[in-house]
């Protein structure tokens, strides 16, 4: 289901460093312009979830959403974290044009 880099591992080993572990979370994110995209945060797993232990982490993502990507890769850039569906994401935003000029570019 998962696939957590190196550099994604110790950059969440420093972010917890001094507090509990908590569950991460792989959510569908609204995404404006460019459509929807995963993210991470912190939740408790609930029944409608998968569950997973990485590189001493758990995460968990809805079982709905993991049955529609397959699989997510999470790393880190030099933007922060990225979440890659291994089936890609339908793209609903259109890009820019279609924002009429309120995606702030």
């Amino acid at each position: 289901m998962l696939e957590l880099t190196e550099s994604a591992q110790k950059e969440l080993a420093a972010f917890f460093e001094g507090k509990e572990k908590s569950t991460i979370r792989v959510y569908l994110a609204p995404g404006g312009c460019s459509g929807p995209h995963l993210a991470l945060a912190l939740d408790a797993a609930t029944d409608e979830d998968m569950s997973e232990d990485q590189g001493g982490f758990t995460f968990c993502i809805n079982k709905e959403l993991l049955a529609q990507v397959e699989g997510v890769k999470i790393d880190l850039s030099y933007m922060g974290f990225t979440v890659e569906p291994t089936v890609p994401l339908p793209q609903t935003g259109g890009g820019c044009s279609s924002c009429s000029g309120g995606c702030g570019h």
